[in-house]
């Protein structure tokens, strides 16, 4: 999720690093996902989802969060957003967001075109993060028909500054929601990640909180492609199986977007390997803290590292083939880690920086 990047990183030199800090988007399919993949690539299997590997991760997934909850597979997240949030919505209500949001900086309005029209509307809110009165501000502040109808509000967890919300203040966005007869949507690309650093059952951070809908990422997490779309309120789900046709993300072979995640879930892959970002992250912080003039500009929480960097140090490390981002969202670079990164890459990264930083690249 990069909200505001204004270019992509330029290429790296051929003798440049294997592995990156731009995106966990670069990283490959981690060893569960191919697996599992390769086992549902044997013989012939029912098309559109009749088959038992879109049955076997769904039931996973129930399993997962303990709750009897409708489930679809899409290709990506814009799909899986903008799909569910047009559920939740008709054409002339919003959706309240944060200002940084995915649904709002990265998704080329999807939301609003899925839904044939409704609005996005954004709310500030220290480190990425919406709060109730922020919530009551904008559903209060007019209520005349000459204005889009409030009808969801949508989180994202971890957000784009990758900062989490606790339980309670989920727990308090839930209600506050309810209170204003709101659906409540969560954008969780990087679901993983929030619930490894947690260390809360999915539950928690989902339906015990109000959570309506969840767009559950895999393909951060480590897959080739294939996001869940887990409808905790099954009601909502109605007919959503025509919507994901209409849009084109019905796949034709299904199993290769649902098998996947029976390799991630039925083993635990999905929290180990979130685990191990996270856990890369914090290690990346704890180098960058030790070279001089850098400033890690957000709370390192999740697997990404927000930072700025003294002088053209970034320009010396993408001279030497790193890739990264600048980040328009909170300023600085965005340094994030996929499930392959190591020590040694991260050290190998400041290294470097630290050489940029003596002058001596």
């Amino acid at each position: 999720m990069n909200p505001g990047t204004p270019s992509h990183p330029a290429s790296p030199a051929p003798s440049g690093p294997l592995r990156h800090f731009a995106s966990d988007n670069y990283g490959g399919i981690c060893p569960e996902a191919f697996a599992a993949m390769a086992e549902a690539n044997v013989g012939h299997s029912p098309g559109y989802g009749d088959d038992r590997w879109t049955q076997e991760a769904a039931d996973l997934l129930r399993e997962t969060f303990e709750t009897d909850c409708e489930v679809f597979f899409a290709f990506n997240g814009t799909a899986a957003n903008s799909l569910a949030l047009a559920a939740l919505c008709q054409s002339y209500h919003s959706i309240l967001c944060h200002e940084t949001a995915h649904v709002e900086t990265d998704e080329c309005g999807a939301p609003e075109f899925f839904s044939n029209g409704t609005k996005v509307l954004t709310l500030p809110g220290p480190n990425g993060k919406l709060r109730p009165d922020g919530i009551d501000h904008m559903v209060r502040r007019r209520s005349d028909i000459h204005y889009p109808k409030p009808r969801v509000v949508s989180v994202t967890l971890p957000t784009e500054l990758g900062t989490l919300y606790t339980v309670d203040e989920l727990r308090a966005i839930g209600e506050r929601a309810r209170a204003h007869g709101l659906r409540f949507h969560m954008d969780g690309s990087r679901f993983g990640n929030a619930v490894a650093a947690l260390g809360v059952a999915p539950k928690d951070l989902t339906w015990k909180v109000g959570v309506d809908v969840l767009c559950f990422g895999g393909t951060k997490a480590g897959m080739a492609v294939g996001e869940a779309i887990v409808f905790f309120d099954r009601a909502l789900a109605a007919d959503f199986d025509y919507r994901c046709k209409q849009a084109g993300q019905l796949a034709s072979k299904m199993r290769f977007l649902a098998a996947p995640w029976v390799g991630m879930l039925r083993g635990g892959a999905w929290l180990r390997h979130a685990r191990h970002t996270n856990a890369m992250a914090a290690l990346l912080e704890r180098a960058l803290r030790a070279v001089p003039g850098v400033e890690i500009l957000q709370p390192v929480q999740a697997n990404s590292v927000f930072a700025t960097l003294p002088g053209d140090a970034a320009a010396q490390l993408r001279a030497k083939g790193w890739r990264f981002y600048d980040f328009i969202g909170s300023g600085g670079v965005r340094l994030m880690c996929a499930w392959d990164v190591t020590p040694a890459d991260v050290e190998a990264f400041a290294s470097d920086l630290r050489l940029a930083v003596a002058g001596r690249s």
